[in-house]
């Protein structure tokens, strides 16, 4: 049975361009410091469920209207019983968007091979020689480099993310980026939020400035089509 920990039933900005849903499905492989989901990634028990029915039967009352559905959490690609989720999602003519951290590169492949996927968010952490560093737990670099050739190569819409945040990713971390993913069509830098913080001490740091992060977009634009700022 899918956890399904979460329903946010308007959600324009997760899914650009299409009247959307989006659903959060717990746990993570990564303890990123700077997280604000702390109680899907770590404790997930006790956050209560939306009984599968009640979430199609939502879906079923949205029918003409609901145009795609956001699956995220932590790390969606998680859930054992994923494709099942998606099917059913996609039988009732939806979209599909799928937000991932990129650690599950077969399990991405597989939803993409078999249609459950129309578009993909990929968070890129940091450049791959710092992901141990920035998502502090253990990490296949080469598993992050495959998901991502796997997003750029699949035909689907799609756009790769980053969190920067002061002391921890930053303008160099960006352009570093950029030069590992050189040509991907979009690119979003994101502002982290010190609310909820995974780790606590993050709470007390200063998100950058807007001058900060359109600085950061400037040394991105020469390796993406499109370079996006969010939380200014």
């Amino acid at each position: 049975m899918v956890a399904i920990k979460g329903l946010e039933k308007f959600a324009p900005k997760d899914f650009p361009g299409f009247i959307a849903s989006t659903i959060f499905l717990p746990g993570c492989s990564f303890r990123c410091p700077y997280c604000h989901n702390g109680d899907l990634v770590v404790r997930p028990e006790t956050l209560a469920d939306v009984p599968l029915d009640l979430f199609l039967a939502y879906l079923d009352s949205r029918k003409n209207w609901l145009e795609g559905i956001c699956v995220t959490g932590d790390e969606p690609l998680l859930e054992p019983e994923i494709e099942g989720l998606l099917a059913v999602i996609k039988e009732r003519n939806l979209l599909v968007k799928i937000d991932t951290n990129g650690s599950q590169p077969g399990r991405l492949e597989k939803m993409i091979a078999s249609g459950l996927v129309d578009w993909i968010a990929m968070d890129v952490k940091a450049p791959l020689e710092r992901y141990p560093e920035v998502v502090r737990a253990p990490v296949d670099p080469a598993a992050i480099a495959r998901s991502t050739e796997i997003v750029r190569t699949s035909g689907l819409r799609h756009i790769f993310r980053t969190t920067v945040v002061p002391g921890l990713v930053g303008e160099d971390d960006v352009r570093k980026i950029g030069e590992w993913l050189n040509g991907a069509p979009l690119y979003r830098i994101q502002s982290f939020s010190p609310i909820r913080t995974l780790d606590p001490s993050f709470q007390a740091i200063q998100p950058f400035s807007s001058d900060e992060l359109k600085r950061m977009a400037a040394a991105a634009r020469p390796y993406f089509g499109d370079v996006q700022i969010e939380g200014i």
